[in-house]
């Protein structure tokens, strides 16, 4: 099992599907940084050389912002909203919907379960 940036990657899928495993690699990237290595894309990752993943591994780690620090970032980025009080950081610090879905119906995964209002009829 080849691991890479901390995410042990699936052993028997083609390795652009493998890649996209990694928090912060799509589809697209997963393909450049094959494209850039040097793999076929239709190449599994058990038939992957360990001088390859190493490859893999090493363009990853230049290239490309994944994992724990892209969390982190995207985590800094909301708490910067938040203490500024921007329109966006108070959707954040309510849990709401940021980007302008409706609310009066929907925007139920971001609420949470619809709680009754006791005493209201019509």
């Amino acid at each position: 099992m080849a691991r890479i940036s901390g995410v042990n990657i699936p052993t028997g899928k083609r390795v652009v599907i493998a890649l996209t495993y990694i928090h912060g690699i799509g589809p697209a990237i997963a393909k450049q940084i094959c494209e850039k290595v040097g793999i076929k894309p239709e190449v599994r990752v058990n038939q992957l050389s360990d001088a390859e993943v190493i490859r893999i591994r090493e363009t990853i780690d230049s290239d490309c912002m994944v994992e724990g620090d892209l969390r982190r970032d995207t985590a800094m980025n909301i708490k910067r909203l938040m203490d500024l009080g921007a329109y966006r950081g108070i959707r954040h610090r309510k849990k709401l919907p940021v980007r302008g879905q409706r609310t009066s119906t929907n925007a139920r995964t971001r609420k949470g379960k619809a709680v009754a209002i006791a005493g209201k009829k019509k």
